[in-house]
C-alpha cells in the first residue's frame, strides 16, 4: 500500500462478481430489502468418458424484495449493555490509537463514546462532512457545465472547462467511469454541425484557482491512482485506464481533455495549449455532468477524491469563495457552522480527506450521521443512501464478506483508508430495529490491523439488543 494513498478494495469489475445472501437496510428511505445470491452446481466432464455424473441442480432461488418500515417502538439500548458488548471488540490491539462516538439515531442520544472531542486524521471520512455541505448548500439538480467557444482567429475553438471531472472520450454507447457523465463525442457532434472547421484547440481551465495539489498530498498519488491534479475538467477523473477505479492519473488532465477533443475533431492534438476564451466568445457547444445527486453518490460510494474536490469548489462557487482548497475548506467548514454543527477540533486541508494533515473529531463525523438520520436535518438524510453497504457495495464490497459477517448487509458507513489511518463513519440497525449511527476513527496503526478491527465494531453494533 503506498505510504499516503487511500487503497480501495478491488477494481469495479472485481467488486461485481460477488454471490452473497445479503440483508440490506435503507434506513433513510424507511425500507428493509432482502436479496438472496444465486445458487449453482458445477459438474465434471471428464475427456473421454463415455457419460459425466451430473449432480441434481439445486432448486433455483429467486430474490423476493420486501419492504418494512424501522419500527417507530424500537427498543433503545442502554449505555452500560452497549459498552460492555462492545467491550470485547473494543479491546483489538489493531485499533491503535483509537477514537469514537455511537449515537441513538432517534433521540440524539450520545449512548457511548472514546474520546469524541480528540482530532483525529480523518482519512476519507471527511468525505461525510462534504456530502453534508453539499446537500445543505446546493440543490440536488445542481449540474456543471463544460462548453467551447470560438476563438480569437479562424479555426481556433477554446474548450471552456467549467469544473466537470466526469466528462469522458469513450465511444458513443461504451460507458466511461461515472455514469451519466457526458461526452466529448457530443461537443464534436455540436460543434461539426455549426459547420465550423478546427485547426487549434485551446483549454481555458480558469475556472480554478491555487495550487492543483493540496497540502499533505503527495505527487506519487498521481501515479498511485488516488488523484489527479485538480484542475477544471478532466476525462474520467484523470484516469489514464478508464474503466480502472485505482488507474495511475494523468498530470496533466485539462490539457488531455483538450488533445481528445481536438484528436475527435481531426485536428492536431500536438498543437493543444493553456488559453482563455475572449469575453463574448460565441458559443459552440455545451455539455453538463450529471446531476448533483448523482455525482454525491459515486463520490462516496467508491470514495472518488476527484469528485469530492470538484464538490467542495461547487459548494465554493455558492458561497461566494474562491474556486481553490482553500476556498472548499472554507466554504464547505461555513455551511456546516451554520446549519449548527460544532466544528470545535476541525482542521481541513482538502475536502476529500487525502491530506494527511487533516484532523476531524469523532463527535463531528457521528453528529453529521446522527442529524441525517434523525429528524434535525432533513435535507440530509439522501446521505444515507450513498453510503456503500457491507459486504455488497462500494469501498465495502469485499469487507464483511468472509469476517465480521453479522455486519453484511447491515453496516452503511463511509470507509476512510490512509498508510497510519483508518476510519468507518455511518449508520446501522440492530436486531431490534434501532438505527445507530456511528464515527469509528483508528491511528498509528496500517490498515491490514485497523480495518478488521473497526468493522468487528460496527459489526457487534448489529447484534444489539443491548438492554
Amino acid at each position: 500500500m503506498a505510504g499516503q494513498g487511500k487503497k480501495k478494495l478491488g477494481t469495479l469489475a472485481g467488486r461485481r462478481r460477488r454471490n452473497l445472501r445479503i440483508l440490506f437496510t435503507i434506513w433513510g428511505a424507511g425500507t428493509v430489502a432482502l436479496l438472496v445470491g444465486g445458487a449453482f452446481a458445477l459438474s465434471d466432464v471428464r475427456s473421454g468418458e463415455a457419460a459425466a455424473a451430473i449432480a441434481p441442480a439445486p432448486a433455483p432461488v429467486t430474490a423476493t424484495p420486501q419492504v418494512a418500515p424501522v419500527p417507530a417502538d424500537a427498543l433503545a439500548p442502554t449505555a452500560p449493555a452497549l459498552a460492555a458488548t462492545l467491550a470485547p471488540a473494543l479491546g483489538n490491539a489493531g485499533l491503535g490509537n483509537f477514537t469514537g462516538s455511537i449515537t441513538d439515531a432517534a433521540t440524539g442520544t450520545v449512548l457511548w463514546s472514546k474520546d469524541p472531542a480528540r482530532p483525529m486524521i480523518p482519512a476519507s471520512t471527511t468525505k461525510v462532512l462534504t456530502a453534508a455541505a453539499a446537500l445543505l448548500a446546493l440543490p440536488a439538480e445542481h449540474r456543471v457545465t463544460t462548453k467551447v467557444v470560438e476563438g480569437g482567429r479562424p479555426g481556433e475553438i477554446v474548450l471552456v472547462a467549467g469544473g466537470d471531472p466526469t466528462l469522458t472520450a469513450r465511444p458513443v454507447g461504451e460507458s466511461g467511469f461515472y455514469a451519466g457523465a457526458p461526452r466529448i463525442a457530443d461537443l464534436v457532434q455540436q460543434i461539426q454541425r455549426s459547420g465550423t472547421v478546427v485547426d487549434t484547440v485551446l483549454v481555458d481551465a480558469g475556472a480554478y484557482a491555487g495550487d492543483p495539489l493540496a497540502p499533505g498530498w503527495f505527487p506519487a498519488d498521481i501515479a498511485g491512482g488516488s488523484v489527479a491534479p485538480i484542475e477544471p475538467v478532466m476525462l474520467d477523473g484523470g484516469r489514464l485506464n478508464p474503466l480502472e477505479d485505482e488507474s495511475p492519473r494523468t498530470p496533466t488532465p485539462a490539457l488531455d481533455a483538450g488533445r481528445a477533443l481536438a484528436a475527435a475533431l481531426g485536428a492536431d492534438p500536438a498543437r493543444v495549449a493553456a488559453g482563455t476564451a475572449r469575453p463574448g466568445a460565441a458559443p459552440l457547444a455545451a455539455v453538463q455532468s450529471a446531476p448533483l445527486r448523482d455525482r454525491l453518490g459515486q463520490m462516496m460510494g467508491y470514495s472518488d477524491n476527484v469528485l469530492a474536490e470538484a464538490v467542495g469548489r461547487e459548494i465554493a462557487a455558492a458561497e461566494g469563495a474562491e474556486p481553490s482548497f482553500r476556498g472548499a475548506v472554507d466554504s464547505v467548514s461555513a455551511v456546516l457552522r451554520e446549519a449548527g454543527f460544532d466544528l470545535t477540533g476541525l482542521t481541513l486541508h482538502d475536502v476529500s480527506g487525502l491530506s494527511v494533515d487533516n484532523r476531524i473529531p469523532a463527535q463531528l463525523l457521528d453528529g453529521v450521521m446522527a442529524a441525517a438520520a434523525g429528524t434535525e436535518q432533513a435535507s440530509l438524510r439522501p446521505m444515507l443512501d450513498y453510503l456503500p453497504v457491507a459486504g455488497a457495495t462500494g469501498t465495502l464490497s469485499e469487507r464483511y464478506a468472509s469476517t465480521n459477517r453479522d455486519g453484511a448487509g447491515w453496516v452503511r458507513a463511509k470507509t476512510g483508508t490512509l498508510s497510519q489511518a483508518s476510519g468507518l463513519t455511518g449508520f446501522v440497525v440492530d436486531t431490534d430495529g434501532r438505527v445507530l449511527t456511528f464515527a469509528l476513527l483508528s491511528n498509528d496503526r496500517p490498515p491490514g490491523e485497523s480495518r478488521p478491527a473497526l468493522d468487528a465494531v460496527a459489526a457487534t453494533l448489529r447484534g444489539c439488543g443491548c438492554r
